[in-house]
């Protein structure tokens, strides 16, 4: 039995790959193009009244539930399950099992028996309800044991429930879901497995004393040398920054690794909005040993586009790519090579990387505010190093788990 609105009880039966409530609600897999669009169109219908939410590109969606564009379905199986009650579409999910996920040492978050769920969206409680249920179901019935959730689609992706900054919207490559969302998760027995946070600073104003001593200590060094990527030489850059993430990460919680298809695919995506400027590469007597990516927040521009790149879209979209000018920026990855984490060595390089975009970012492209993250709660390194630059959490995604 499960808890629907007005606490109303409802009845799920299992009904070959399916679950049918007795209020009328049914939940199937979606099947052909009708039903991928009809998954697709939901989100912007029950998020439309939200000003915090910021419509994705539509073509960007169907490309990420796409067998064949989205390197993710090269390692993963993935069924998407509509709900609907007298025949309208009131819910969506999406039930999938990453082999590289599986893989991992179960100390790491993931490993054998751990399946996902996430791409949640529902009328109410009891459609949420019905939803989780079938694909906790298809879980199961694939042999796994354990549910993290909700992930949408991979770790790399948008990690998460949203539990705290429901007041502003997303920076690019964050998600954004309904308050309620946590409750009705919670109410299907899922406790919390991990707490990811974003920083949010005021980058027009100098770090403190201590941190420009630090950094101008390092800007002496001879052995040091932090440069902006070349464009240029895009597919050799990637390929250092990829390395190092591979590494800095490996022994990470719910760290899963990057197949050399999808190095090409995010090198894809990334490059329109990459600027030479704001990507960092930290050597160490010559040998690359650390990275720092900052992005213009895209989300800035894609709010208001509700989603479409027509009629005259995509020429404002072009236009601002030529340079952009952003309020915010985003880091959402930095990394520094195993063999110096820890080290003072870490710390210096991440503060002159910091350092060098915060100047760039302010003095090139407009920007006021910046965000880092995501970050585990438990990275007492990275989590320092927000604290010494005076940034204050601003958003936190929680990643649930439950036993099946």
């Amino acid at each position: 039995m499960t808890t629907g609105p007005n606490h109303r009880q409802v009845a799920l039966t299992l009904n070959k790959g399916s679950i049918v409530a007795k209020n009328e609600i049914n939940v199937a897999p979606v099947t052909g193009k009708a039903d991928l669009n009809a998954f697709i169109d939901l989100a912007y219908r029950l998020n439309r009244s939200d000003p915090n939410w910021v419509p994705p590109l539509r073509n960007e969606v169907v490309e990420l539930l796409t067998k064949g564009k989205n390197p993710f379905f090269d390692h993963a199986d993935v069924q998407l399950f509509l709900a609907r009650r007298d025949g309208q579409v009131v819910g969506r999910i999406s039930a999938h099992i990453d082999r590289l996920a599986t893989a991992m040492d179960p100390a790491q978050g993931m490993g054998p028996g751990t399946g996902n769920w996430g791409l949640l969206e529902a009328e109410d409680e009891a459609v949420a309800a019905a939803l989780i249920a079938q694909a906790e179901q298809w879980l199961k019935d694939q042999g796994m044991n354990r549910v993290l959730a909700p992930l949408s689609m991979s770790v790399w992706e948008e990690p998460g429930q949203l539990t705290k900054g429901f007041d502003h919207p997303p920076t690019v490559m964050m998600g954004h879901q309904p308050e309620r969302y946590q409750h009705y998760i919670e109410a299907q027995g899922y406790s919390p497995a991990k707490l990811l946070r974003t920083y949010e600073l005021d980058i027009t104003k100098e770090f403190p004393p201590l941190i420009q001593r630090i950094v101008q200590s390092g800007e002496r060094n001879a052995k040091i040398r932090v440069r902006g990527v070349d464009k240029s030489k895009f597919d050799a850059e990637a390929g250092i920054i990829l390395h190092i993430l591979n590494d800095a990460w490996s022994d990470n919680w719910g760290f899963v690794p990057f197949t050399d298809r999808e190095i090409a695919y995010a090198g894809k995506k990334f490059k329109p909005i990459v600027r030479e400027d704001l990507i960092m590469i930290a050597e160490y007597e010559g040998e690359p040993v650390a990275f720092m990516m900052t992005l213009p927040d895209l989300n800035e521009q894609l709010q208001p586009m509700g989603g479409s790149l027509w009629p005259f879209n995509w020429a404002k979209l072009l236009w601002w790519l030529r340079m952009p000018k952003a309020r915010t920026m985003r880091v959402p990855l930095m990394g520094v090579l195993k063999k110096h984490q820890g080290s003072r060595l870490a710390s210096q390089l991440a503060f002159m990387m910091i350092e060098a975009i915060r100047r760039n970012a302010v003095s090139r492209y407009g920007a006021t505010r910046g965000e880092i993250g995501w970050v585990l709660d438990d990275n007492q390194g990275m989590n320092a190093i927000a604290d010494a630059i005076e940034s204050h959490v601003n958003k936190e995604y929680t990643i649930y788990e439950k036993a099946l």
